[in-house]
């Protein structure tokens, strides 16, 4: 479509995405305030987990309603259910049964608040979309590529959850927030119009199971059984009996059920056998991974020996690694041996402050 300076904002009701509307504003963009309805549960409403806070709460509406009024923008609340469900819900189930560790917020960022979110603002008029994560997009000038950088305050950083992105989509994102040193600077710009939004709490982890009881959520929502298995040592020897495979990830030491006299944690989980593998500290350990699904953002694509920093968790710090491409899949050996490696999760590759593009863990070298 032409390009204009309309834009439309995500707004979960949070200070995050109201701060970006507002800046959005002040810059001189058209903004049109859009709540993106993605989940409803009723156990944990009735429960009061969803009566505040959190983009699938009860009050997110009214909040991010009252705070487009008062910054002087139109409003919508949108339903997003169904492709929120299929892209996002039904993946997160499938592979807790599956014996993975989904991240359901990468998959939301690519099917639903850069999918479809953006095919929303083009049909009314817009040409971006907006949100409040904390990250800079660039347009390389020598190669016209867009890139996405790390966020100027490294606590708030949000790119590990954003490599999914395409050169697409990027053409047709803002995201105001990457340039904001702290938070605590957010919260100031926000109370400047409305001290309850800048006082709020942050969002949960996942927004729809902010009970954090995933397993329950699975009862509730899916039809297929948990079923109990037996855990084994790396040798194969069985060491006792497990609730089922969905209650365990790697690098888990708390809630296996049994003790051993030690500390063991979770190394392995095979769904085909119903088996979770458990070992001593150490085995926790491991240098390489393997990753499929890769999408390359800052580059076109990496050559064999291409020298990198990644991150194998949200949270982790990135650690040097290098990375041998194999077709579609992506061997990983990093320089020093990373905690839990955990098939499901994401693999995100950096150079720097440069994303350069990521992928989803396969296995690791204690599966088999």
């Amino acid at each position: 479509m032409e390009k204009n300076n309309r834009v439309v904002v995500g707004m979960s009701g949070g200070v995050d995405s109201t701060v970006a509307a507002y800046l959005l504003k002040e810059a001189g963009y058209d903004v049109i305030g859009v709540n993106m309805r993605l989940w409803q549960d009723d156990y944990l409403e009735e429960a009061h987990f969803m009566k505040d806070g959190g983009c699938c709460s009860l009050s997110s509406v009214e909040d991010a309603r009252r705070v487009c009024r008062e910054i002087g923008i139109p409003f919508y609340a949108l339903d997003f259910k169904t492709v929120f469900k299929e892209t996002v819900v039904d993946y997160f189930i499938d592979a807790y049964h599956k014996g993975l560790t989904p991240n359901p917020c990468i998959a939301c960022n690519k099917f639903v608040k850069f999918e479809a979110l953006l095919e929303k603002a083009h049909a009314l008029g817009a040409y971006y979309v907006a949100t409040g994560h904390y990250a800079k997009i660039e347009q390389d000038k020598t190669t016209g590529r867009y890139v996405i950088r790390k966020a100027d305050s490294d606590k708030k950083d949000q790119t590990y959850a954003l490599y999914n992105l395409t050169q697409e989509q990027l053409a047709h994102i803002l995201m105001p927030l990457g340039e904001m040193p702290s938070k605590d600077v957010v919260r100031e710009i926000a109370s400047r119009f409305d001290v309850r939004i800048s006082e709020k709490s942050d969002s949960q982890e996942i927004c729809f199971v902010p009970d954090q009881d995933y397993v329950g959520f699975l009862k509730r929502n899916s039809d297929v059984p948990i079923v109990e298995g037996i855990f084994v040592d790396s040798e194969g020897e069985v060491l006792g009996a497990h609730k089922g495979i969905e209650y365990y990830t790697i690098g888990q030491r708390k809630g296996l059920g049994v003790t051993f006299g030690k500390p063991m944690y979770v190394i392995d989980i095979d769904p085909n056998n119903n088996r979770v593998t458990l070992g001593e500290g150490d085995a926790v350990f491991e240098d390489t991974l393997y990753a499929g699904m890769l999408n390359w953002v800052s580059v076109a694509s990496v050559e064999s020996g291409f020298k990198c920093q990644a991150k194998v968790r949200y949270s982790a710090t990135p650690a040097d690694c290098t990375l041998y491409p194999e077709g579609n899949h992506v061997k990983v050996v990093f320089d020093k041996p990373q905690r839990a490696i955990t098939p499901g999760q994401a693999v995100v590759f950096y150079q720097g402050d440069l994303l350069v593009g990521g992928g989803t863990i396969e296995r690791h070298l204690n599966h088999v």
